[in-house]
């Protein structure tokens, strides 16, 4: 699958595990599990997540660092933030967000966890397709 907007310093990956949780086709590709879990994430155009929360009793949360694209990410009641290659993304425990890549191109993010006492992600509804479609 090569596409000129993509990074080839990444591997693709597969279809995301996590399909269920996202509008349009994802892949993930896991880099490393030790220390800090990091995977590339790879969104074809128009590709987002789904509302979600990382929950940590004690640290936790996640960092996206932008490889390759454009996207988007947007906090809970905050307006969308729009991403290009090198911008990074600090996500604390507790927040409520969605990431994804814009209507025309593919995107692709580090997706780290940071390490969490208790962790786990809360899957929410789906972002709304009227306000994604404002975007870009």
């Amino acid at each position: 699958m090569a596409n000129k907007e993509l990074s080839d310093i990444f591997p693709l990956g597969e279809k995301n595990p996590f399909g269920q949780f996202f509008i349009g086709q994802s892949y993930l590709a896991p880099l490393t599990t030790e220390q800090v879990p990091t995977y590339n994430v790879t969104f074809e155009p128009a590709c987002r997540n789904n509302w979600h929360i990382h929950h940590a009793k004690s640290g936790g949360g996640q960092m996206l660092i932008c490889v390759s694209g454009r996207g988007w990410y947007q906090e809970w009641g905050k307006e969308p933030r729009e991403l290009h290659a090198g911008d990074v993304v600090n996500i604390p425990a507790g927040v409520k967000h969605w990431h994804g890549a814009a209507k025309n191109s593919w995107f692709q993010h580090l997706a780290m966890e940071i390490p969490a006492e208790d962790g786990h992600t809360e899957w929410c509804e789906p972002v709304d397709d009227e306000q994604y479609s404002r975007l870009d």
